[in-house]
């Protein structure tokens, strides 16, 4: 039994490794990056960042032409998002940002899986704890970097971001069901 269900799942499962690992290699050099760059090129940044997220929940969550309730549900989740990220400064935005593709990624490679007739035991939960689980080793290994430190906080946005990602992910799926 091959250990991917499909083609699809393997390239989610790829997709997710080559964004964590884009993460992880950014440990060492971000807060240089952050502290040089000035704070309009910063917002721009963010702003690419957060249109990047919409792309990738949009290409993953819609695969037919949206009907009422999915641009209803879109519309409210990028209004939560917007309300989320006035609050918090861009360091925070930024692990909103990549811990939400990272969600994303697993949750679909996780939905994918089950759809294949694999047991995948609540792909929602899983998704949230996987994501929780990679940004939980990228403070561990923020902790033994001289440049950076661990922070508690950290992990509670990694995991924020996963659970905001993973219900835009399900909201979208069950506005598609109702639909279809």
């Amino acid at each position: 039994v091959p250990f991917f269900s499909s083609d699809r799942e393997r390239r989610l499962w790829v997709w997710t490794l080559v964004v964590v690992v884009a993460i992880y290699s950014t440990l060492g050099i971000a807060s240089m990056l952050a502290g040089a760059l000035p704070q309009s090129l910063a917002a721009v940044g963010f702003l690419a960042g957060m249109f990047l997220v919409g792309l990738t929940v949009l290409t993953q969550g819609l695969k037919t032409r949206p009907g009422g309730a999915e641009i209803a549900v879109v519309l409210g989740v990028a209004t939560v998002y917007l309300l989320v990220f006035l609050r918090m400064t861009i360091p925070e935005r930024s692990h909103l940002i990549e811990y939400g593709v990272v969600a994303v990624f697993i949750y679909e490679a996780l939905t994918e899986r089950a759809s294949q007739g694999r047991r995948v035991p609540v792909p929602a939960l899983l998704a949230i704890l996987a994501t929780s689980l990679v940004g939980v080793l990228d403070e561990c290994i923020q902790a033994i970097l001289p440049s950076r430190e661990f922070e508690m906080q950290d992990i509670l946005f990694n995991f924020l971001a996963g659970v905001m990602a993973v219900i835009a992910m399900v909201a979208l799926g069950w506005a598609r069901r109702r639909a279809g």
